[in-house]
């Protein structure tokens, strides 16, 4: 494994890199509050495999940086796209196989979408994570309203500077709440905490939980890509969609299924949480595996 730093879009973008550099290329992208650690088991397996392995901090996690402070720090979808995109141009990836769960699974949906003929295969975390902002008021379940407390308390002031005075407090208790059956220890929390000290970490995260309402602007820089996704493409790639039957914040997604109208495939994790990837690593490894199976039948 190399530590790496790329300059690519807006960012300077920090990342892991496994297996060999003629390998088949694969990034694998973290979601909130997580960062590039969810894959320190899984990456090498895939690079055993034969890949290339990618693994980015995203925007506002870890060493990653905005290269201009003019820059908005946007949490937006379309910007966690932007930045993906931008990332496999600048490593001259022509097509690669993504995975990712939550905001990383929605940085790879969106690229899937939108440029499929960048995408040779896609495990989502969740299936179909891209937002549908024009129906974001719409309510939902009263328990489904209760697990996303967390956002509503980021709408407002108050959640701004809770999130700003006790990173790791809020973000372990998303930890323990999301992923209820795994056993996570004080040192590997604070592997990934470290990557929430990022200076950029709590605008981007708050303005990722307003814009997703409307509540907030988006960055005028994406707002093409963000128009396009108000559409809800399909995703046509070959993909594996995963769910964990314990996740303690999103409780099934198998009714996406529409949304996937080519090669697609869903699967359960059992006793799995929110952390997929981090949870069953062999499990996730093997779904890339199959989901690049699926182009080669």
């Amino acid at each position: 494994m190399q530590e790496k730093r790329i300059a690519a879009g807006v960012l300077d973008i920090a990342y892991r890199e496994y297996g060999r550099s003629d390998g088949w290329p694969c990034i694998l992208s973290h979601g909130f509050p997580y960062d590039v650690h969810a894959y320190a088991e899984a990456a090498p397996l895939l690079a055993d495999a034969g890949a290339r392995v990618i693994v980015p901090y995203l925007r506002g996690y870890g060493p990653t940086r905005f290269l201009s402070s003019d820059t908005p720090r946007s949490g937006e979808q379309a910007a966690l796209a932007a930045d993906l995109l931008a990332l496999m141009d600048t490593l001259k990836i022509e097509r690669a196989t993504l995975a990712g769960y939550d905001w990383g699974g929605r940085a790879g949906c969106i690229v899937a979408a939108l440029w499929p003929q960048r995408v040779e295969a896609l495990v989502s975390g969740n299936s179909y994570n891209i937002q549908n902002i024009a129906r974001a008021v719409e309510p939902a379940s009263p328990r489904e309203e209760a697990a996303l407390w967390y956002q509503y308390y980021f709408h407002n002031e108050r959640g701004r500077r809770g999130l700003a005075a006790d990173r790791r407090g809020v973000t372990r208790l998303l930890w323990q709440m999301w992923s209820p059956t795994w056993a996570f220890d004080e040192a590997t929390f604070e592997r990934s905490a470290q990557a929430f000290d990022n200076p950029d970490f709590v605008d981007v995260v708050i303005h990722s939980y307003r814009h997703r309402y409307g509540l907030v602007a988006g960055d005028p820089a994406v707002a093409a890509i963000e128009q396009k996704l108000g559409a809800q493409p399909p995703i046509i790639v070959p993909t594996i969609s995963i769910d964990g039957n314990a996740d303690g914040v999103n409780f099934g997604t198998a009714q996406h299924a529409t949304k996937f109208p080519g090669r697609h495939e869903h699967r359960i994790f059992h006793a799995a949480g929110h952390n997929l990837p981090q949870e069953r690593p062999a499990d996730w490894a093997r779904a890339i595996l199959d989901a690049r199976g699926f182009v080669q039948d």
